[in-house]
């Protein structure tokens, strides 16, 4: 009796097919400063979602964004941004008290991951002009 292979289960390129069709909802971050919490701790990595429509229509009913447009960003972030170092507990407060820099950044993150569906940035080298990809998920510019 000649035996044959048999051929692979179909299950496994079931289930390749599936994890390329997986929609990524949450993005790592490390924040170019950190949050100061009240005790003095420092925390830079957090994780931020993608935004749904009613994050961003919830925001314009805000008394405060109304009274000040600048506030929408505040209260966007805080909607989206689930952890910052060991908080989960993200609200404007702590939001507002971001350094300017690390709320510059988590704006043009939140664009990056909703708008254009990745956390990559074309960058050139300032002393070869080589152009290539940096992913801004996975920490500072320079740092591996």
């Amino acid at each position: 009796m000649r035996r044959t292979a048999q051929a692979p289960a179909t299950a496994p390129a079931f289930e390749e097919r599936s994890e390329r069709n997986t929609l990524r909802t949450e993005f790592t971050f490390e924040l170019p400063r950190g949050y100061v919490d009240e005790s003095g701790t420092v925390h830079r990595t957090g994780v931020m979602r993608l935004a749904t429509a009613r994050d961003e229509l919830v925001p314009l009913r805000d008394d405060r964004v109304r009274e000040n447009s600048a506030y929408l960003s505040v209260v966007l972030i805080s909607r989206v941004v689930t952890r910052i170092g060991t908080l989960d507990d993200i609200h404007p407060g702590v939001i507002e008290d971001l350094f300017a820099s690390d709320l510059a950044f988590l704006q043009d993150f939140y664009r990056r991951i909703n708008a254009e569906g990745h956390t990559r940035a074309a960058v050139t080298c300032p002393s070869c002009q080589e152009e290539f990809a940096v992913d801004l998920a996975g920490g500072r510019l320079g740092e591996s």
